[in-house]
């Protein structure tokens, strides 16, 4: 079986479906990555073969945009209800019109039998309809984004389809889910659940990694993702580090490229700064973790089975927190105010290292997880879609 992977241009929207790519290469399938420059250092990465589609497309600079001076995104971006969460999949339709043309000559070329894709990637619809082939969508994490978004993208796309020689944007074949059912958000369509299983890019792995921690030490990871220190965040990473320096038996780790390390300034004892290395192997040895609610991020920790403060800046980070903390698993800090205020960061962080219903609602998360169907599993029966 041929399989094309389309995606929208966003490495961390490609990566939670490469375990399904490797399942399929792995059960004797071929596999091709078609897609745009942004995306084609992770699918390297991954072992795919890989075709560049189209130019770059800068997701940071479209984030970015207008961002006022000594500002970051989420002092100046309101947080979004249903509707404006479904709104941020109109930037996805409109990207399928325009790069349509070249995604179509290739899939004509490449003739697959399957086409694979995120949630938020439209052209594969509209490809897998013209082709006749089927299309699967795979949901990076818990998507309150493409329920919602789903008649505005019949509309938007409608002259698209019509020209492609459809009577309309196609569903498809399978959605899947990997979001366990105590996480699921209230109004998203029902999906085929698949197993999370962690992707987060190739690294090369510190020694002390695999060290013996201190007995009665506790260890936190604070991970914002390089989108939230790149759009202005680096203020607030500075305030939770001050906020955590004072917990007891506790070591704060936070994954931060060097060149942001200057504006840091001098942190406290207690925290230290360290590469940006894979989350699986570092969360191993953590015991809770701090971050800004990104899809990989917080299904990581979430399989990790650890407790975790959220501090969403933009769309989806938001519900996700919401899930985590109305699962018992984690606290969301949703205002600016409270993501800049020092003892509101080691006040929650405290509270999920001291009050053991946190870890146990984790563990019991990452148990519901771990019994979902497996990758392999899932590409054995994608296979009989033919």
């Amino acid at each position: 079986m041929r399989v094309l992977m389309l995606n929208t241009p966003v490495p961390t929207h490609f990566t939670p479906l490469v375990p399904l790519a490797w399942a399929l290469r792995a059960a004797g399938h071929e596999v091709v990555a078609a897609v745009q420059p942004d995306v084609v250092p992770a699918a390297l990465s991954a072992g795919l073969h890989t075709v560049p589609i189209g130019d770059p497309y800068y997701v940071d600079d479209l984030l970015g945009g207008g961002l006022p001076a000594g500002k970051r995104l989420r002092e100046v971006r309101e947080r979004p209800g249903p509707e404006g969460l479904a709104g941020g999949a109109r930037v996805w339709m409109m990207h399928a019109k325009y790069l349509l043309p070249e995604h179509l000559a290739f899939a004509r070329a490449y003739r697959p039998d399957l086409i694979v894709a995120d949630m938020l990637e439209y052209t594969s619809l509209i490809i897998g309809g013209v082709l006749g082939v089927p299309v699967v969508h795979h949901r990076w994490g818990l998507d309150p984004i493409s329920t919602g978004a789903r008649d505005t993208a019949r509309t938007t796309l409608h002259a698209t389809c019509r020209r492609a020689g459809l009577d309309g944007l196609p569903d498809p074949a399978v959605l899947l889910d990997p979001s366990p059912d105590e996480l699921r958000l209230p109004g998203t369509a029902p999906g085929t659940p698949i197993r999370y299983v962690t992707y987060n890019g190739p690294g090369k792995l510190p020694e002390w990694l695999y060290e013996a921690k201190p007995a009665g030490l506790r260890r936190v990871v604070v991970s914002l993702g390089t989108s939230t220190l790149e759009l202005g965040g680096l203020p607030m990473l500075g305030n939770v580090l001050r906020g955590l320096a004072g917990l007891p038996r506790t070591e704060t780790l936070a994954t931060v490229p060097a060149k942001y390390r200057d504006t840091l300034g001098d942190l406290p004892d207690g925290v230290r700064l360290i590469d940006p290395v894979p989350l699986q192997p570092l969360l191993g040895t953590c015991d809770a973790v701090v971050h800004h609610g990104g899809a990989g991020t917080m299904m990581t920790a979430t399989s990790a089975g650890l407790p975790q403060l959220v501090l969403p800046q933009i769309m989806d980070q938001f519900p996700h927190g919401d899930a985590l903390a109305a699962a018992g698993a984690g606290i969301v800090v949703a205002d600016a105010a409270g993501q800049d205020d020092p003892a509101a960061a080691g006040a929650a962080v405290a509270r999920l290292l001291d009050v053991p219903e946190y870890r146990l609602r984790a563990g019991k998360l990452a148990a519901s997880m771990g019994s979902m169907p497996s990758p392999a599993r899932v590409a054995e029966d994608l296979a009989t879609l033919r």
